[in-house]
């Protein structure tokens, strides 16, 4: 054999973490389960620090004036050990532990959306020159901070952990030991799943109803909830504490234990299983449809949708499992006192991971059948089931039916619905679009032959076609998107019609799939500004002639009787096609905004004054728009998912300005609520109150 063979390359790099965080790892009857390996992706040219693809990370304490030696996975010593043992004392190992947990937290965003992550770009303007900059790898700082505190910030596209001294005094804690939240698996994956909901959706960041920082907050938890349940191990302990009851009292439903411990907060910051009564004993939660309309705090109303996905977790878990439990009884169904038999935790075990693995998986892909803006709960449960159901139309194991009584029970439903039947809870199709039309092209014209009508729809589909089949027509566009059609080099097709609206090659590079994507939302901008799709823009929710509308749209300079329309992205992504087979659709993502003033006579002034949209004195912006999803093959419209109103709707104006005057915490004594709406650490504010 020669010596110059080359071996192959792995799949996958081992490490040890902490499953949960350093709080077991003290406990004399979890330390078995206290730490894992687990399995991330192999980078071939992974640099000390670590310093990857996607992630950077930068230890540096400016508390302590202290820049840590990185830590080299790619030791030999490290290589066969699967890395460092876990240790709360080593800096080395807490950079090995973020690094390994938003990995992880990262390959199940990738498998669930079917395409490669991307972080937020950095916006900003010089003059009137618009900057848009590609951001390769999301920087994270083990030790930034000395709080009680951990935030991803947007505007630093980081991810900054802090460390304090422990102040409860109980025998889980002792006082004056240093807490690191860089520890706590749960927090880590918490803030990377903010960093990556803000690469999809950067108006989620934006405060404009109760629902919105909920959200985030929610959607994070649930990631990182979730990701208990795909470490075998941990998994196995629990189910077998518990007797595969999963309403008993467990860690696999509690977040962040070292941490509310240490700061005085209770067993866990945030549990979702239940909670103990005044005299200790445990209660499971049970499901309350009034607590959301009474709840207004970020975390606690996103507690609310958590426990209603986990308790659609739930019922599909019972309901999975309710053959072994008769199995095992009997026939009873009620399992005999003592320990259950390791081959029934096995499969109990097995069910559950299955289980939540479904279930995140579901919550994940959601976030592309979203609205840009204002998301709502209701949103959010129209989402996972219509993204479910494009994937999955044969729903064997009642999925999408736990998840809506589930959400039911909790009192969550999408506005304005009549039924939350399914079929009723999915967004449009393009034939829904055109019927839409049609209905509102009789209304108009209550003698329009039908003829006409069906020969108007013929059009549209043809016109439609062209998208997909001809170069974007040229116009005297924006300057934003000029730059953004002019970084894609002619040369790089990559075997793509590069005039063309195209799917992008998801073998590409990431930033070659963030350029390609760049030009490609210039190209569909100048073809919604082009006369002949006019009726796809206006069909979209979206407003193009302005001339007996408000001034306070915001407005095309050069040519102030047309709206601007801002597309923030075109995605690909692989989804499940009718035969089964992965195909490539695309996601266009597209918002517009109008000056908003709080006083309403002001805002009716400004509405008849030209420009008065630029006014640098407007108290906030109201944004609307819509998602777009596409099969590019079949060329049309797969989902159309639009916002409740369009910029010119002044009952959604009015509710955005009603929600911000009486409904916004304010940041402090003395700034108006609203000063939450220019925030560029709107993360470090929320988690600065519950950790």
């Amino acid at each position: 054999m020669s010596a110059f063979e080359e071996y192959p390359q792995p799949n996958a790099r081992r490490l040890r973490i902490f499953s949960f965080d350093p709080a077991l790892a003290a406990r004399y009857d979890l330390a078995d389960m206290s730490a894992v390996t687990i399995d991330v992706r192999w980078e071939n040219d992974l640099k000390p620090g670590p310093i990857g693809e996607y992630l950077e990370v930068v230890d540096v304490d400016p508390g302590s004036r202290t820049a840590y030696p990185p830590v080299d996975l790619n030791a030999p010593n490290l290589l066969a050990a699967d890395g460092l043992a876990p240790s709360e004392s080593s800096p080395r190992f807490h950079q090995q532990m973020v690094y390994a947990v938003a990995m992880k937290t990262i390959e199940h965003f990738e498998r669930a959306l079917g395409r490669k992550a991307l972080w937020s770009s950095r916006r900003y303007t010089t003059g009137e020159r618009y900057i848009e900059q590609y951001v390769p790898r999301l920087r994270i700082y083990p030790h930034a901070l000395r709080q009680q505190n951990a935030y991803y910030s947007p505007s630093k596209k980081a991810v900054l952990f802090g460390y304090f001294p422990a102040r409860a005094a109980d025998r889980r804690s002792t006082p004056g030991s240093t807490v690191f939240t860089c520890l706590s698996h749960d927090i880590i994956a918490h803030e990377t799943t903010h960093a990556l909901l803000d690469g999809v959706h950067p108006r989620f960041n934006e405060p404009v109803n109760e629902d919105v920082l909920a959200f985030h907050e929610a959607f994070a938890d649930i990631v990182a909830l979730f990701q208990h349940f795909s470490y075998p191990g941990a998994l196995r302990d629990q189910i077998a504490r518990t007797r595969g009851d999963l309403a008993r009292e467990s860690v696999l439903g509690q977040l962040a234990q070292q941490f509310a411990v240490a700061s005085g907060r209770g067993d866990a910051l945030r549990s979702y299983l239940g909670k103990k009564d005044a005299a200790g004993n445990w209660r499971p939660a049970a499901p309350d449809a009034a607590l959301l309309a009474e709840t207004a705090k970020p975390h606690d109303r996103g507690a609310i949708l958590v426990a209603a996905v986990f308790g659609a977790f739930a019922k599909v878990y019972r309901a999975r499992t309710r053959d072994l439990f008769r199995i095992a009884s009997e026939g009873t169904g009620v399992l005999r006192e003592g320990d259950i038999h390791p081959d029934l935790v096995n499969r109990l075990a097995e069910e559950a991971q299955r289980c939540a693995e479904r279930a995140l998986q579901m919550c994940i892909r959601a976030i592309d059948y979203c609205p840009p803006v204002g998301i709502t709960f209701g949103d959010y449960l129209r989402a996972v089931v219509t993204a479910d159901f494009d994937m999955t139309p044969s729903d064997r194991e009642n999925w999408r039916l736990a998840f809506i009584e589930s959400f039911r029970e909790w009192g969550i439903s999408p506005r304005g619905i009549r039924s939350m039947a399914e079929d009723s809870l999915l967004w449009p199709t393009e034939g829904e679009v055109e019927r839409r039309i049609e209905v509102e092209a009789r209304s108009n014209a209550p003698n329009i032959p039908t003829e006409t009508l069906a020969a108007d729809a013929t059009r549209r589909r043809e016109t439609f076609k062209t998208i997909f089949q001809q170069a974007a027509p040229i116009h005297g566009s924006d300057d934003e998107y000029a730059q953004k059609a002019s970084r894609f080099p002619a040369a790089q097709s990559y075997g793509q019609m590069s005039d063309v609206l195209t799917p992008v090659a998801l073998s590409m590079e990431r930033y070659d799939i963030w350029l390609s994507a760049e030009k490609q939302a210039a190209m569909f901008h100048s073809w919604l500004m082009d006369e002949s799709l006019t009726w796809l823009a206006e069909v979209l929710g979206l407003v193009v002639h302005t001339q007996d509308l408000p001034k306070t749209i915001s407005a095309r300079r050069k040519d102030p009787a047309r709206a601007n329309i801002e597309i923030h992205s075109v995605r690909t992504a692989l989804k499940r096609g009718p035969l089964g087979l992965p195909e490539p659709h695309m996601i266009v993502v597209v918002t517009q905004w109008r000056a908003g003033f709080f006083d309403i006579g002001k805002q009716r002034a400004m509405d008849q004054t030209p420009d008065g949209w630029a006014d640098p004195k407007r108290d906030f912006k109201y944004r609307a728009g819509c998602t777009l999803l596409m099969d590019p093959e079949q060329m049309k419209l797969r989902r159309v998912i639009r916002t409740p109103g369009t910029v010119a709707d002044e009952d959604e104006l009015q509710r955005m300005r009603r929600y911000l005057l009486r409904g916004l915490t304010p940041p402090n004594a003395f700034d108006g609520a609203t000063k939450r709406l220019g925030d560029a650490e709107p993360f470090a504010f929320l988690h600065s109150h519950v950790g």
